[in-house]
């Protein structure tokens, strides 16, 4: 089944906030069919793969621009797949292994790095933020660690307000530190009590980096290469600084619909004033190049560079149970509801239970990238769809094209046979 409609005010803060679209995932991996194989084609077979690339060049034709897919079945033998619209390639040629701004995917590592100061007990659950960070928080002393990971603070969204909405267009070049996000951060509309309610808010993960360097004494940057990105090998993951992309390594260039095709896609939803759309050079079809908006803000909450092949590494690193205690594992399964996710949010972490089976992951947004990364129960198996785009998955026809592109790749990485369906409208 699908997720529920959202309220408006969550609408307007998904829409314009480019949260991950996580209401389309949700749907389409709640929709993944299971569906008999035609004769002749198993869940993982050269036709399984063939169709999931043609369905990753009609993605790319109708919308999405350019897609990287990865299926790891846990074989030894993942699919790579690159597949973009023609005249994207006069920018940049797409290739599986091109980095990316995985954007809310960043979630996941501030969770696990948290947690395993939990596990080393200089970080507690149950602490107030009010007592790591004092005066910092409105509201700290009623705020629990737990609560800032599983987005249940009460705390509102820093992106909607006017102060900051310039940065995230990139209308405005600003550096925000933590500190000012979070000051501007508002409550929640209408005020939810604490540890109630199920709302996602990037300024819960902007305390959190602070409160790990208060704990640790070391830079978030730190923290992520010396627990993580290190001891696992991801060579060409980090946390951005500025809106530079290291020359020594390709990365796919991302796009958002200009001002116009904007301001129309989002009507009934939220009303832009004339003129407001994304800072970069136009491109065709009433695109823009976006590639070179500053995502430093996001930090803690979304701020990592990946590729498909290394943040796989990471999620099924976790989910195998290498880089957290049993018991810290556990507590970052426990989910509260969260419906416009397609299940449940755990702490750094989503549940989404399918007729395909459970996945767990975390997906990602930010102007001109779009991404969605999960792996089966135990690790074994992981999947990622990155997509050139973020606001213009939104549109009719590439939300379709993009929902069975995802849906596919994900039963594969299952071991379910594809949706027999091609998609249409």
């Amino acid at each position: 089944m699908s997720a529920p409609p959202l309220s408006r005010r969550h609408r307007i803060r998904r829409a314009a906030l480019t949260i991950a679209l996580t209401t389309c995932l949700g749907a389409a991996l709640a929709n993944c069919s299971e569906a008999e194989p035609a004769a002749g084609q198993s869940a993982a077979s050269p036709a399984a793969d063939a169709r999931l690339a043609r369905l990753a060049q009609q993605a790319a034709d109708t919308g999405s621009l350019g897609v990287i897919v990865r299926v790891d079945s846990g074989d030894g033998k993942p699919v790579e797949i690159a597949k973009q619209a023609a005249w994207t390639k006069d920018d940049h040629r797409l290739a599986a292994g091109d980095r990316f701004r995985v954007g809310s995917n960043t979630k996941t590592v501030t969770a696990t790095l948290v947690l395993q100061q939990v596990a080393e007990k200089r970080i507690g659950l149950d602490d107030t933020v009010e007592k790591w960070l004092p005066g910092l928080v409105r509201g700290g002393e009623h705020i629990t660690v737990r609560m800032l990971l599983n987005h249940t603070s009460g705390l509102g969204d820093f992106l909607l307000t006017p102060r900051f909405l310039p940065s995230l267009t990139g209308q405005e070049q600003r550096t925000w530190t933590p500190q000012e996000l979070l000051a501007i951060t508002p409550e929640q509309d209408p005020p939810t009590e604490p540890g109630k309610t199920y709302s996602y808010s990037n300024a819960n993960y902007e305390a959190l980096g602070l409160i790990l360097e208060k704990a640790t004494g070391s830079s978030l940057a730190e923290l992520i290469e010396q627990k993580i990105t290190r001891p696992l090998g991801m060579k060409d993951s980090f946390m951005a600084t500025d809106a530079a992309w290291p020359a020594a390594k390709r990365h796919a260039t991302g796009y958002e619909p200009d001002a116009k095709r904007l301001k129309a896609l989002l009507s009934g939803t939220v009303d832009l004033p004339e003129g407001v759309g994304f800072a970069g050079p136009e491109r065709p079809g009433d695109n823009v190049d976006t590639a070179a908006i500053d995502p430093s803000w996001s930090w803690a909450a979304g701020g990592m560079v990946s590729t498909a092949q290394d943040w796989q590494r990471f999620l099924t690193a976790l989910m195998s149970g290498r880089l957290l205690p049993e018991a810290q594992m556990k507590q970052m399964r426990t989910t509260v509801d969260a419906p416009e996710e397609g299940g449940g949010y755990g702490l750094g972490l989503i549940k989404v239970d399918t007729p395909c089976g459970t996945v767990w992951g975390h997906t990602g947004g930010l102007p001109g990238y779009s991404s969605e990364i999960y792996t089966d129960a135990t690790g074994t198996r992981s999947v990622t769809v990155f997509t050139m785009t973020n606001f213009g998955i939104k549109e009719k026809k590439a939300a379709t094209t993009n929902k069975a592109l995802v849906e596919a790749a994900t039963c594969q990485m299952l071991g379910k046979p594809q949706p027999s369906d091609s998609p249409t409208g």
